[in-house]
């Protein structure tokens, strides 16, 4: 029976969670889509949803069957997990998805905590820093979807929230889980429904996750569930000393897909080039046809599918993201290009690619749902936050990397990480 049930607002932010809460002992299974069915075992469910930009009523009512899913299956706390750059707009999706959660639990006052130090992410004075940059000067403030312009996370929240949104400030994170519980209990006392939580080391994250260990529903990025491995094991509930990271040998070709225009990918696609490995790069803005965009890279790949790794990207800065949105529309466009990757992705597995590593979040949720794939067993990290994982029906290796996420040189890395 699961102990712990999650729900994510896209496929690589369920990863990275489920990644997280592997290297703190549990076993994770990785559910693609809304569950139909029975629960595979597991110490933790995490169901990937594509919510994130989704309209708000289907948000909604996507994560509440979730929960309703998660809860039958005998799940004893509940996680939402978001992204570590709080990704939303003033109409949601994360205010709207917690409250209705919280009404749904009659649960109390709720964490939100995106912080995630391991990759530059922090919370201080309820401002959201990416490295030393806030939030909104990070180059965030230019995504394509969820543009975000205001780093007071107290504000943010409240935008999208009916309930009273507080913080619990850094000198009571610094003073350990005695003092967060201290201050959430006079938070929720006050009549507040959500605490925006300040966080700048691994340290403060193990306290807020020790000080979350009665709350019902925790919100936040990966990081936040650092603590929550420890809680169960400290309850009996959680065996020590298991390898809940273990993967299937690992076959077939080597392909990477890129569809975020994130710096981290832009950055990570010029090192792969830099380093010999071949990157084909797709310009939707001079071929908007997904047809013809596709036939492309399916006569780039030709023989060159094999056991070093090849690139197939869609990826642009922020200029000629804004050109091409202002061409077709902001849907359209992120649709193109999730489409013609699928379509590669597909093409590519039934050519033999056993080892598929996927850049950015909606990229990553065409992906998988074009293959098929309903459930994904966590293996061991390839950098913070990006797993690998494994598709029992597919046979298929695949780390889905949030497109903020990884060092430099990860592409070429990731391939070296597979047993």
């Amino acid at each position: 029976m699961p102990l712990l049930g999650c729900i994510a607002d896209d496929f690589t932010g369920a990863t990275d969670l489920a990644s997280m809460l592997v290297k703190g002992g549990m076993s994770t299974v990785q559910v693609i889509g809304v569950p139909d069915g029975p629960l595979p075992e597991a110490d933790a469910i995490v169901v990937a949803l594509k919510s994130r930009t989704a309209p708000v009523a289907v948000a909604v009512a996507d994560s509440l069957l979730a929960l309703d899913a998660l809860a039958a299956s005998g799940c004893r706390q509940f996680f939402q997990k978001y992204c570590s750059t709080f990704d939303s707009t003033d109409e949601g999706n994360i205010g709207p998805v917690a409250d209705a959660l919280l009404e749904r639990l009659g649960a109390g006052l709720a964490f939100a905590c995106p912080a995630f130090p391991a990759n530059a992410r922090s919370v201080y004075q309820g401002h959201l820093f990416v490295g030393s940059a806030l939030l909104n000067e990070s180059g965030m403030e230019n995504h394509p979807l969820t543009p975000m312009r205001d780093p007071d996370l107290v504000r943010v929240l409240g935008r999208q929230t009916s309930g009273k949104v507080g913080l619990i400030p850094f000198p009571a994170v610094e003073g350990g889980a005695d003092a967060v519980r201290q201050e959430a209990t006079r938070l929720e006392q006050a009549g507040y429904r959500y605490a925006i939580v300040d966080a700048v080391t691994e340290r403060h994250l193990l306290a807020i996750g020790e000080a979350a260990a009665s709350h019902l529903l925790i919100t936040g990025g990966s990081g936040v569930a650092m603590g929550l491995p420890g809680n169960f094991r400290g309850a009996g509930q959680l065996a020590a000393g298991t390898d809940a990271a273990s993967l299937p040998k690992s076959r077939g070709a080597a392909l990477v897909l890129a569809g975020s225009c994130s710096r981290a990918t832009l950055g990570q696609l010029r090192r792969a080039g830099q380093v010999g490995v071949p990157v084909l790069d797709l310009d939707p803005l001079q071929t908007p046809d997904a047809a013809a965009l596709t036939r492309q890279a399916s006569d780039w790949l030709g023989d060159k599918l094999g056991e070093q790794p090849v690139v197939v990207a869609a990826s642009a800065p922020p200029d000629k993201v804004a050109a091409l949105q202002s061409r077709l529309g902001r849907d359209r466009a992120g649709a193109l290009v999730e489409e013609v990757l699928a379509d590669v992705a597909e093409a590519a597995v039934a050519r033999g690619v056993g080892r598929l590593v996927v850049a950015g979040g909606e990229t990553s949720g065409a992906v998988v749902s074009r293959l098929g794939v309903r459930t994904l067993r966590i293996g061991r990290e390839i950098d913070p936050g990006v797993p690998w994982t494994f598709a029992e029906e597919a046979g298929l290796h695949l780390a889905l990397k949030s497109g903020n996420f990884g060092a430099e040189d990860f592409f070429e890395k990731a391939f070296g990480c597979l047993p």
